[in-house]
């Protein structure tokens, strides 16, 4: 286990990017009461641990149980996902290009056409979804363009933080591989309906740099502590539900 301090502060704001950023979009929105944080968590450990877009189920009749502070809140939280789907796909473009000389180099296997399609069809899903932009979303422009910004500052940060955890845990780690991983982490996030997006991220991992060295199981701690405060918070706030509903 890792002794620096700055790897668990990564790993704590690391986790938490998610249900923060969308807190800040949801209030913006509706809002939303600082309960509303415990609801979110509640849709980041459903969506990990059952299968994708579970969490926004949750999320969508905790919401509408509380009419009054959004009426309609279907429109809203597809949109939140649908633009967050375009941010990961943009950001992971992005990556993609400032990886390539690394993934070249030091992973070729990786490098070319498989690659190039997968590019291909996030480019070709964010363009669908711009084109029929008028016929999809639901929320005013300035709304829009306010999720866009923060989904786009929450994935910046959480890449940022990727990287601290893993060059805190060891440093010697060339900065070639910290872009690789980096961008591989934000390629298998962009899986639809896939839960424990970490796992699998950290399967792919340990297959493309081997077992050997240090790296590969420093991922797969890390996914396996993921998972473990997925289940821990998942307890709790099942207990809390339980404990409110006996105590009504």
């Amino acid at each position: 286990m890792p002794a620096s301090p700055m790897f668990w502060i990564g790993f704590s704001a690391y986790y938490l990017a998610l249900p923060a950023s969308e807190w800040v979009i949801f209030r913006r929105l509706w809002n939303i009461p600082t309960a509303g944080f415990a609801a979110l968590l509640r849709k980041l450990v459903s969506n990990e641990i059952l299968f994708g877009y579970s969490g926004e189920a949750y999320f969508y009749g905790w919401a509408r149980r509380r009419a009054t502070m959004a009426a309609a809140p279907f429109g809203a939280i597809k949109d939140v996902s649908i633009l967050s789907a375009v941010a990961g796909n943009l950001m992971t473009l992005a990556m993609l290009a400032l990886a390539w000389p690394a993934i070249g180099r030091m992973a070729p296997e990786f490098h070319g056409r498989t690659v190039a399609l997968s590019a291909a069809l996030m480019i070709g899903m964010s363009l669908a979804l711009l084109a029929f932009r008028h016929r999809i979303f639901s929320l005013p422009r300035a709304e829009l363009r306010m999720i866009f910004g923060v989904h786009i500052g929450r994935l910046l940060l959480t890449t940022l933080l990727s990287g601290l955890m893993w060059h805190s845990a060891l440093p010697m780690v060339s900065m070639g591989w910290l872009l690789i991983l980096a961008t591989l982490q934000l390629l298998v996030t962009r899986l639809p309906f896939v839960p424990n997006k970490d796992l699998v991220f950290a399967s792919v991992a340990i297959f493309l740099i081997g077992h050997d060295g240090a790296l590969g199981p420093l991922i797969a701690m890390i996914a396996g502590l993921t998972l473990l405060v997925h289940l821990a918070i998942g307890a709790v706030l099942t207990l809390t539900e339980l404990a409110t509903a006996h105590r009504a």
